[in-house]
């Protein structure tokens, strides 16, 4: 003990000497408005429960601070939506797709922490629609289905992320976008639609088809992804309304397939037929670690969401049966409205839980497995009522 207390007087005497002095903490906040104003460590609040907050130490910040990625975006900027918004579950975005290099003592700990994914693991990605074993429904199953939904995130390989893309950058990215747009034809074909110069009535239109976006939330607002609003931003959608691409929202690209009902494979089929004529025209940001790259570290890997609104009353109220069968297959459940919501007329919204690790072919395995599992626990309930 003694050995161990001389050791800690003499460190502090040897840090004294060298004039290296303690840098004064930054309490979190909404204080911070911009990356300049984080000017040492961040010290949280005690209910703080963001990855950031558990993964920032005084460490990690003095190696990082003041450096930037290969594309130029400070580190402070990556940290600054987490540190301003005390309530955020991650709290950290990438401004470039360096940035998992660069800053990788932080980013490897979220995406372990998160995914469950080392940072020697291998995520391998795979769109072929050939390969989804998922047999047609029989009538009376497709009737529980109201509709199905897939959708990706994607980013260019030559851009930096959201957080640090520049006007001129976004410009240019929806400008390939929109390029690649105009080569759909068959079901794909479409008009895009750009947000700065929309007309009013196109405006009204997207609206009530639900397919504008609006300007981000307060956490995208903090790491920089709402700049130049509503510029360089517009949508894509097909003339059957069920293929959709938003440009430049949280990422570059986010492409969706959808449609009433229950042909998973059609609507998979569709966003893999899309995804790759798009690439055509401009690479997708993707590596062998973590697959296709997102700004976000949630959304890593496939950044996709595959999911399916179903009539499950009886079901529905057997939380236990529930719950089991989508920890199963590796499913979530949440109410139609969104995450967090409840239902009370036994629809819900039932979608993958993996992003990263497994490819997407598997991930709309996963959900196809769950809904079918879930359809035949509800038709035995409904059996044993009779």
């Amino acid at each position: 003990m003694y050995s161990g207390v001389k050791a800690m007087i003499e460190a502090e005497k040897a840090l004294a000497a060298s004039g290296t002095k303690k840098v004064a903490g930054i309490k979190a906040g909404t204080h911070l408005k911009k990356p300049e104003d984080i000017t040492g460590p961040i010290e949280f609040p005690a209910d703080c429960k963001s990855l950031l907050c558990k993964y920032l130490t005084p460490e990690v910040y003095a190696k990082y601070a003041g450096k930037k990625d290969k594309a130029g975006v400070a580190f402070e900027q990556m940290i600054l939506s987490g540190a301003q918004n005390v309530d955020s579950g991650i709290g950290i975005y990438a401004g470039s797709h360096d940035s998992y290099t660069t800053f990788c003592d932080i980013f490897d700990k979220v995406i372990e922490d998160y995914h469950m994914h080392k940072k020697d693991a291998k995520h391998v990605s795979n769109m072929d629609h050939t390969q989804l074993v998922c047999p047609p429904f029989t009538e009376d199953e497709a009737s529980m289905i109201v509709s199905t939904r897939i959708r990706v995130g994607r980013n260019l390989a030559d851009f930096p992320l959201g957080p640090g893309i520049s006007k001129e950058q976004r410009d240019k990215v929806e400008e390939l976008v929109s390029k690649a747009c105009k080569s759909f034809t068959g079901e794909l074909e479409g008009t895009y639609y750009a947000l700065g110069s929309m007309s009013e009535a196109d405006r009204k239109q997207l609206i009530e088809d639900h397919f504008l976006f609006k300007e981000g939330d307060r956490f995208l607002e903090s790491c920089g992804l709402n700049r130049n609003w509503p510029e360089g931003r517009g949508i894509f959608h097909n003339k059957e309304k069920t293929f959709l691409i938003w440009v430049n929202e949280e990422d570059q690209l986010r492409i969706i397939s959808m449609q009433k009902g229950a042909d998973i494979k059609a609507v998979f089929t569709r966003l893999s037929t899309a995804a790759t004529l798009i690439e055509k025209e401009a690479k997708f940001a993707h590596d062998e670690h973590l697959g296709y790259i997102t700004s976000c570290p949630t959304n890593l890997g496939t950044a996709l969401r595959a999911s399916v609104h179903i009539k499950l009353p009886l079901l529905g109220k057997n939380k236990e049966q529930f719950n089991k069968i989508a920890d199963e297959f590796y499913v979530q459940i949440r109410g139609i409205h969104g995450e967090h919501t409840e239902t009370d007329d036994g629809v819900f919204d039932i979608s993958n839980k993996r992003r990263l690790g497994r490819s997407e072919k598997d991930l709309v395995q996963d959900m196809y497995n769950g809904v079918k599992a879930m359809i035949t626990a509800e038709k035995a309930l409904a059996a044993a009522k009779k």
